[in-house]
């Protein structure tokens, strides 16, 4: 086989690990990950204000990873649903509690803040806009 055909070959066989590797982890839906939300149509609700129990939340999959929380009746909140140390997608929302299942981080429903280590730096809050009975993040 002439060097010019190893590399080829070589090649391909990168690229189909590449594709099938990629495949794994899921599609731009959300296809691997239960705990996310669906997608939002751009522009669209990304959520319902039913969706949010007060003292729990809701994760999405729009824009990187949203986690939406209702701390308290009638205050909707929102941060990054990406975890502060070591970039996992944060899993659930309980009793005001953002939760990271990688390390055991907790982060506060109400502003974000670290409520248990090893996380040491809050998440990132996004901004929201709720008309009538839908959330949308705000531009």
């Amino acid at each position: 086989m002439s060097e010019t055909t190893r590399r080829a070959v070589l090649a391909g066989a990168v690229g189909v690990t590449a594709v099938s590797v990629l495949a794994a982890c899921g599609d731009d839906k959300g296809g691997s990950d239960s705990t996310a939300g669906s997608a939002s149509t751009p522009g669209g609700p990304i959520a319902k204000k039913a969706d949010i129990p007060v003292g729990g939340g809701k994760i999405t999959s729009d824009d990187g990873g949203t986690v939406i929380t209702q701390p308290e009746a009638g205050t909707y909140k929102a941060f990054t649903a990406i975890c502060t140390h070591q970039q996992c997608v944060v899993t659930d929302v309980a009793n005001n509690n953002i939760n990271c299942k990688c390390h055991g981080s907790t982060f506060s429903a109400a502003d974000g803040s670290v409520t248990n280590p090893p996380a040491n730096a809050p998440l990132k809050e996004k901004k929201l806009r709720v008309d009538g009975d839908d959330i949308y993040l705000a531009t």
